[in-house]
């Protein structure tokens, strides 16, 4: 099982905090490093076109950049211009939000979320494979070519929870991105649908990979960063996508989703996670302290070695 790490942008020094943050971790030993794209927050891909140019050697992946609010041909632009700059770093991690975000914040219709996600793809793909695009379709339709021919084609991941949209991101992409789900939930229901969709559309074995990210933190004080973890990541025990993995999980709330404890606690909750067919562990180290997360980036390197 791989390990990476996630972060997210500083909107008031957003390139400066990148390169930071990319620096930190490939010196750390991390070879990808997944950021987050928020709604309110300031555009990660045009971020990353900079500070790509200034930290050679390690990955980077979107984590995630939702589809509603832009056509696939902008985004496959994008992407493969990011890649283009990157030489080949980027990989592209999509997703449909949530209602609150597509129908509250931009005045789009969150219902048939799964036909959008597949006509979306429709006209991603090709036009990323640099194949011309002629997908028509109810909600999304994409015609025409882009003239990129010398950009890498990214691999696509979307964030897929469900067993619809996870089908959809085994037959057609590289894999999916987790959040706020448990190593029961990845074993019987991620896993499983995802690559039983991938040998259904006849893919070869191995052809899709589970990501899986969750928070982090190795420390002895266990009571108090749980209570951290319960007021930090609260809203995710809302957003109903999440609140049902959770309840899968037999999960309270998005606390008892940390990996939280000592050294020997944390490897063995990432025992776990690769043991349930998890190809791939995104850490969140959350102590807020910097002492806690060396502590905890040194257990992750330890374990990965």
């Amino acid at each position: 099982m791989r390990i990476s790490l996630i972060t997210n942008l500083n909107n008031t020094t957003p390139l400066e905090s990148a390169i930071r943050d990319l620096s930190e971790a490939r010196e750390g030993g991390f070879a990808r490093l997944w950021m987050t794209q928020m709604p309110f927050d300031v555009d990660l891909l045009t971020v990353l076109a900079a500070a790509l140019r200034e930290v050679p050697d390690i990955e980077v992946a979107s984590g995630v950049v939702p589809i509603q609010n832009q056509h696939p041909t902008l985004l496959a632009q994008r992407a493969l211009t990011l890649n283009i700059i990157g030489g080949g770093r980027f990989t592209l991690g999509i997703g449909v939000t949530h209602r609150a975000v597509t129908e509250g914040m931009w005045g789009i219709s969150w219902d048939r979320s799964v036909k959008r996600l597949s006509e979306y793809l429709d006209g991603l793909l090709p036009l990323l494979a640099h194949e011309p695009a002629d997908a028509p379709g109810e909600l999304v339709t994409t015609r025409g070519a882009l003239q990129i021919p010398d950009a890498p084609t990214p691999q696509v991941y979307v964030a897929a929870l469900g067993p619809q949209m996870l089908r959809v991101a085994g037959r057609r992409t590289a894999g999916t991105i987790t959040w706020m789900t448990g190593p029961k939930t990845l074993r019987e229901h991620v896993g499983p649908t995802l690559r039983g969709a991938a040998v259904d559309a006849g893919r070869a074995d191995g052809s899709v990979a589970v990501a899986a990210a969750l928070p982090v933190s190795v420390t002895d004080d266990v009571a108090n960063i749980r209570s951290l973890a319960a007021e930090q990541f609260a809203m995710y025990g809302h957003l109903p996508s999440y609140r049902a993995m959770l309840d899968r999980e037999g999960f309270a709330g998005p606390e008892d989703a940390a990996l939280i404890g000592d050294e020997s606690t944390v490897s063995a909750h990432l025992d776990d996670l690769r043991d349930a067919g998890v190809d791939e562990f995104v850490a969140i180290p959350f102590d807020p302290s910097p002492e806690g997360v060396q502590r905890t980036r040194a257990c992750l390197r330890a374990w990965a070695s």
